[in-house]
């Protein structure tokens, strides 16, 4: 299971600054109104080949000094639960507030890794200010700068040293997770599956608190059915148990093989959703998206082909993932999402032969080369798949640097066509010959 870290700190500190930076996408938005942060985001990141998940747990909605306080209270009690280790974000600017006392007196009783960044250090004056942190009680600090990543590398070097080393269980039966916005219809699905009103179902959203896993045996294929809490949008997470729940989401799609991502087609495929399907797509899971809700969709014959297109538009460019329209309330199509489920899982442990991969792929290589760099030319002679849980390629040539990335998806393209990857994310490596 991958380790989890979350970003707290009061409002307007950089948090969601320094988190695009680690995830490389910038997905969070940042302003300099405090409490811009309504979703919570979640992300994946790596540094040293040591992967986590990175939780930025935002600004809050404006209000007064108490509201402030009891919020960050309860964001820092939760992260103090769930994490593994905790990035305390501070501003150099202000110096020490009221809030940030409050903080950090949360942070010293906990037992878990504590790593105080003090942010927007970005001359040596301001190197000089930051020793007023000392004062927090929680040992020594990393100046930073979100904005143009200085100092950003010392502390991430401390943050891996701590984290749990990723476990790969073997013999384990595979884990299929359905997850999800709450009320998408993730435990009527599996009650469904199993013929048993094994979980609580309710028109209230959020009645699943936590990750719950089932023992199923379908097409001849066992296999755990993980049902999950949903994730919402952080302007809708008020209670402790939500946030707690949603980090739970976050394991169960980190430790599972294959996400069935339940959506509401009456809502959409929104940005939550898509939030939850990228972080899907981060942690290399096999995905089936499946839009739940169908026959309470006024329809149309190209309905089926237009709700696929917009989705495809929205998850460009892994668009090939199955998506499959169904009704929990009707059982249409939920046997089929299993069996759909089982041949993505099938997909994503395939080994290809090397012999069979450099045969099919390097006389399209050859017919179609790299285009040229800076005046060389790029010479693709061997392929193979490395040995991880999940499809990873090597392609070893003269010049790895000069592929650039519309080439490499090309290639992914070429993968697919040949050696059917559906709902698998694919990963390619240019190594030196």
């Amino acid at each position: 299971m991958g380790a989890i870290v979350a970003i707290v700190g009061r409002p307007n500190v950089g948090k969601s600054t320094f988190f695009n930076r680690l995830i490389q996408r910038r997905e969070a938005i940042v302003d300099a109104v405090s409490g811009v942060t309504r979703d919570r985001h979640y992300g994946k990141s790596d540094w040293n080949g040591k992967e986590f998940s990175l939780i930025d747990t935002g600004g809050y909605v404006l209000g007064s000094d108490d509201i402030f306080e009891q919020e960050i209270d309860k964001q820092v009690k939760l992260a103090i639960d769930e994490a593994d280790a905790i990035i305390f974000m501070v501003d150099v600017e202000t110096g020490i507030t009221g809030m940030d006392e409050d903080v950090a007196n949360l942070l010293r009783r906990a037992q878990k890794p504590v790593f105080l960044a003090v942010n927007k250090v970005d001359n040596a004056k301001r190197a000089e200010d930051a020793v007023e942190f000392y004062a927090l009680g929680l040992g020594d600090y990393y100046n930073l700068s979100s904005i143009n990543g200085s100092g950003t590398g010392e502390l991430l070097d401390a943050l891996v040293e701590v984290l749990p080393e990723t476990e790969e269980v073997e013999d384990e039966l595979p884990r299929f997770a359905v997850v999800g916005r709450p009320n998408a219809g993730k435990s009527s699905f599996i009650n469904a599956l199993i013929g048993e009103e094994r979980y609580i179902v309710t028109d209230i959203a959020g009645t699943t608190r936590d990750s719950i896993d089932t023992k199923y045996n379908r097409f001849g294929f066992e296999f755990n059915l993980v049902d999950t809490a949903g994730i919402r949008r952080k302007a809708k997470v008020k209670e402790d148990l939500e946030f707690y729940s949603v980090m739970r989401s976050v394991r169960a799609i980190e430790h599972c093989d294959v996400c069935l991502l339940l959506l509401d087609a009456t809502r959409g495929f929104d940005g939550q959703v898509e939030n939850i399907f990228w972080l899907a797509q981060r942690n290399n899971k096999g995905i089936v998206i499946l839009v739940n809700k169908w026959d309470l969709v006024e329809k149309d014959t190209h309905a089926v082909k237009q709700y696929t297109q917009k989705i495809k538009q929205a998850i460009e460019p892994f668009t090939d993932v199955p998506i499959l329209f169904m009704s929990v309330h009707t059982k249409q199509r939920i046997f089929k999402a299993i069996e759909t489920a089982v041949e993505v899982y099938q997909n994503r442990s395939k080994r290809i032969p090397t012999r069979k991969l450099n045969d099919v792929l390097l006389p399209i290589i050859e017919h179609t080369p790299p285009p040229a760099y800076k005046g060389k030319y790029v010479k693709i002679k061997y392929i193979t798949q490395l040995p991880t849980p999940y499809p990873q390629f090597a392609f070893f040539c003269n010049l790895p640097q000069y592929v650039r990335e519309p080439y490499k998806r090309f290639l992914e393209n070429k993968l697919r066509e040949n050696f059917d990857y559906t709902g698998v994310p694919v990963t390619i490596y240019m190594r030196k010959k």
